[in-house]
């Protein structure tokens, strides 16, 4: 009977690892494609003959961001895992807006992120549950979970995340040494967030999911 509970318990972790990584994959995809279908709707239609517009998972997984690192950090039970899609190619010189066209695509996935983390959220909200620790509800919080880190994490202003973007759309040219800065060694600076202090994100995101669910995770 204890081995039944166990291999019963180890199943359970198994299935809750898969369909985290599932809500996470499909969540990456959904940001992208946002990216994509803004830049469409500026008058960019690269990604749309790219065949990206679609959420068909197969053209937006990237082996590393979007299955390998996300596995390590479940593995490692880690108490926030994120990954990534292939970026949807861009190209701004089709905008018609050509002055905030990159901030308004860069804008467009976190938001997505965001509409996702809402809708879920408030029907775990006002929907009434058998209980508060059912799996329904337990599905639901961490669809708004990972949907709010995604937003969050892809705002911040380095490079090659999506605040970085927006925030060289906004910066004056008198800040060109820090642009260049940037985007020379933006990629070591944001790993070195990763590692020490990605855990930083955690209240804003904790208050993120309380404001919209009501209760904290």
């Amino acid at each position: 009977m204890a081995r039944v509970l166990v291999s019963v318990i180890i199943y359970v972790i198994y299935m809750t690892y898969i369909f985290l990584l599932i809500v996470l994959v499909f969540s990456v995809i959904i940001h992208e494609i946002a990216h994509g279908a803004v830049a469409y709707y500026l008058g960019d239609p690269t990604a749309k003959y790219a065949g990206r517009l679609t959420l068909n998972p197969i053209p937006h997984i990237d082996p590393f961001g979007s299955i390998l690192i996300p596995l390590l950090l479940v593995l490692a039970r880690s108490p926030i895992v994120f990954g990534w899609a292939k970026p949807v190619p861009i190209n701004p010189y089709n905008f018609r807006d050509q002055k905030y066209g990159q901030a308004k695509v860069a804008l467009a996935g976190p938001a997505a992120n965001l509409a996702i983390a809402l809708v879920f959220g408030l029907i775990l909200r006002f929907l009434p549950l058998s209980s508060q620790f059912s799996f329904f509800a337990f599905a639901l919080s961490y669809i708004v979970f990972i949907n709010i880190l995604l937003a969050v994490f892809n705002l911040i202003p380095i490079p090659p995340l999506d605040g970085s973007h927006i925030l060289f759309t906004f910066l004056p040219d008198s800040f060109i040494k820090l642009k260049m800065f940037l985007g020379q060694y933006g990629f070591f600076i944001l790993l070195i967030v990763i590692f020490f202090f990605l855990q930083w994100l955690y209240p804003l995101i904790e208050a993120i999911y309380t404001l919209i669910v009501g209760s904290p995770l």
